[in-house]
């Protein structure tokens, strides 16, 4: 795994360790990672739903 290194503001970093206080998550780390998986799906989600618009309209 590599490390990156980003600057979040306090008020996101605050609710980020509220739900790492309340058990959602173990830690920022494995919040945040969750956070880039789920965008990562919804953008690939995306995709396939262009692509499957782009290839309806050539059936005849």
């Amino acid at each position: 795994m590599e490390r990156v290194t980003l600057r979040i503001p306090k008020q996101q970093i605050e609710e980020v360790e509220q739900m790492v206080e309340t058990g959602e998550y173990p830690n920022r780390s494995e919040a945040i990672r969750s956070a880039v998986r789920e965008m990562l799906a919804e953008q690939e989600s995306s995709e396939r739903s262009s692509e499957k618009r782009k290839r309806t309209w050539a059936r005849v």
